[in-house]
């Protein structure tokens, strides 16, 4: 998929910023998966979990400055 092409339908100035290491992440995530399935080595594992577990910080938080904010 060209990023390019995404077009965003609900953007806010508080969630901006974030779009696109949000999209890394999910990218960086997706690869240690992708590792894992091919080496069967666990750290992969860990590595995407903790990726998640700030990428839900991250979403939480955003929607809690949107919500301060007024956006």
């Amino acid at each position: 998929m060209n990023t390019n092409s995404v077009k965003r339908t609900y953007d806010t100035s508080v969630r901006s910023p974030w779009n696109a290491r949000i999209f890394h992440m999910i990218k960086a995530i997706d690869a240690h998966n992708e590792l894992y399935f091919k080496t069967l080595d666990k750290r992969h594992l860990l590595q995407a979990e903790q990726l998640r577990e700030y990428l839900r910080a991250l979403k939480d938080w955003i929607k809690e400055e949107e919500t301060r904010t007024d956006q």
